[in-house]
């Protein structure tokens, strides 16, 4: 089976898993983002045809989540907590000591796929700033210096 066809099958068994309602294409795309790691615009035009919802709808709800990407995403997410206390104690400039050992910008995924970096919010755990999380694993104190050990861990 090509990669096409891998994936109009599974985007096929996530639609039946919710059945064919509009109402619950939130859910779709949320599996369809786990599963691929982004939305594929064929996962996107296979909802439409199946679940009769127009695809100006679902370009709505993807661009309105944080949680959706149109765009491919890496293997391992990293976020850089830009909260108040990890801004102060230097989380700009490890969000650039990630950039320069990725060779990809903030907001960005890697060539291969493997990383994307990106910045948030508060993460609330200020007593550990500056916070970078890695596939939901927190990391506390990270340092310029020390930035790619914490990378280089998921390097698989």
């Amino acid at each position: 089976m090509d990669d096409l066809a891998v994936q109009t099958y599974k985007v096929q068994e996530i639609i039946s898993r919710w059945g064919p309602k509009p109402d619950l294409v939130i859910e779709m795309l949320h599996d369809i983002q786990t599963e691929f790691k982004y939305l594929p615009e064929q996962a996107l035009n296979q909802i439409c045809r199946e679940v009769g919802v127009r695809l100006a709808t679902l370009y709505h709800i993807a661009t309105f989540y944080n949680a959706f990407s149109l765009t491919p995403r890496g293997k391992h997410q990293i976020c850089v907590c830009m909260g108040t206390p990890c801004h102060a104690l230097g989380a700009p400039r490890i969000v650039e000591a990630i950039e320069r050992h990725l060779k990809v910008k903030c907001g960005g995924t890697t060539e291969d796929l493997k990383f994307t970096l990106e910045v948030s919010g508060c993460v609330g755990t200020c007593g550990l700033a500056p916070i970078v999380i890695v596939d939901g694993e927190l990391h506390g104190l990270v340092t310029p210096v020390n930035v790619s050990k914490v990378i280089d861990r998921y390097s698989d």
